[in-house]
């Protein structure tokens, strides 16, 4: 009752006090709109309460320009908001650490890779984490993602900075007159990036070659360097090295006059050296038939090579049947080898009468025809034997008339002996 009637004497006192119930009402809508206000700014603001459970943990940018906290950039996973950025700060190595708040449920790990990019053209600020997985283990509250592992926004003013003053006022024009020179973008620019595209692509090999030069520099380099490094530390090298590049520099400048003429007979030696090009030329072209008759000389080769093999077979089957032959001359050998040794030593003592015989022989040759009468005629003179023996036969020789036998008696003439002798 006495609430029921302390509302309703409130009630009371609102209508009968001049502009009071027009004052509450005003202040209650206010109150209203401030209510609503503030459940939509803290709900856009990602407004986290305190004590509530968040998972807390930090990453590390070269840089992290346009990075407003008060603003609470937001945090994403694969395009999904699940946190916001509270705090940042510059660490002790000039890096800018952000550190995220985010709701719970969500697991990062230690290979995680944050990277910053700007969301409308007025360069508001937010993070995009990967959050990794294993073998990597989970990363724990409050610990830091490495700047090796995070991305920054390149800011239009930092290509510009490192362009000189005319080149920056040149592009600064270009970009101010943009919208004149695009005027009829629309039918020309197509064109234009194609041509571009084409561009592009034929420069491709170039900047691979360029790609490739930067490389074989950067080794150069690092060689030099190392080489300086390891020489600039030994003086005594140093001195030597400078004292044999003056000592090679001096024996060049004392043997300039000789280096002279020899660059001078380089041109001779050129034209020899064409005109011996030109002698391998011709012996190419002379090589090709004598090929093309080698060639014709192989296609009879095979046929050559069958009659060959024909051949050997014949004599393989020869060397066969004659083997029976050989095995049963083999005991007779072995009995004539004494008999060889002995005619070996003989031969040593025949060596000085053979030196002689040259002129034997010759005066024995007219007398071959009856020498060979001589043995057919006496070759049965121990023929005839009887109980006592052998009986020898009587043989008798008589000259005939142009028999040539005797000497002197040449024709059936007599010699001069027998001249003589008839005087």
């Amino acid at each position: 009752m006495k609430t029921r009637f302390s509302l309703r004497r409130s009630w009371q006192r609102l209508r009968t006090i001049p502009g009071l119930g027009r004052n509450v009402t005003a202040l209650a809508s206010l109150v209203v709109l401030g209510l609503a206000a503030l459940t939509f700014l803290l709900g856009n603001l990602s407004f986290i309460p305190p004590g509530a459970d968040r998972y807390e943990f930090s990453a590390d940018f070269a840089k992290a320009s346009a990075v407003n906290v008060s603003h609470d950039p937001p945090v994403r996973i694969a395009g999904v908001e699940v946190g916001v950025v509270t705090n940042s700060e510059v660490t002790s190595d000039g890096n800018a650490r952000l550190t995220f708040s985010l709701e719970p449920g969500h697991e990062i790990h230690a290979n995680a890779r944050a990277v910053l990019r700007s969301k409308n053209p007025v360069n508001e600020m937010y993070v995009n984490i990967d959050p990794g997985g294993p073998p990597a283990e989970s990363l724990e509250q409050g610990e830091v993602i490495p700047v090796g592992q995070t991305e920054r926004p390149v800011q239009p003013d930092e290509v510009l900075e490192h362009l000189d003053t005319r080149t920056r006022d040149a592009v600064t024009n270009l970009l101010a007159t943009s919208d004149v020179a695009l005027a009829n973008a629309p039918e020309t620019l197509p064109d234009g990036v194609n041509a571009t595209t084409d561009a592009m692509i034929s420069f491709k090999p170039v900047v691979a070659k360029l790609d490739e030069r930067r490389d074989k520099i950067s080794k150069l380099v690092t060689a030099l360097s190392r080489i300086s490094t390891a020489v600039g530390g030994n003086n005594e090298r140093l001195t030597e090295l400078a004292n044999s590049l003056q000592r090679t520099l001096g024996t060049l400048s004392e043997r300039d006059q000789e280096l002279r003429k020899t660059l001078a007979e380089l041109p001779g030696t050129t034209d020899e050296l064409s005109r011996a090009m030109t002698s391998v030329d011709s012996l190419a072209g002379e090589l090709d038939p004598t090929l093309e008759s080698i060639d014709d000389v192989a296609d009879e080769l095979p046929n050559t090579l069958g009659r060959v093999r024909e051949t050997l077979d014949t004599a393989g089957n020869t060397a066969e049947a004659a083997g029976p032959a050989i095995d049963q001359a083999e005991p007779l050998l072995e009995d004539l080898d004494p008999l060889v040794r002995d005619v070996h030593g003989a031969l040593d003592h025949l060596e000085p009468v053979s030196g002689n015989l040259d002129p034997v022989t010759e005066a024995v040759v007219p007398y071959l025809n009856d020498l060979q009468a001589f043995v057919y005629n006496t070759s049965s003179v121990f023929k005839y034997a009887d109980g006592q023996g052998g009986l020898v036969r009587g043989h008798v020789t008589v000259p005939l008339p142009d028999g040539g036998v005797i000497p002197g008696s040449q024709g059936g003439e007599p010699g001069p002996d027998a001249e003589e002798g008839g005087q």
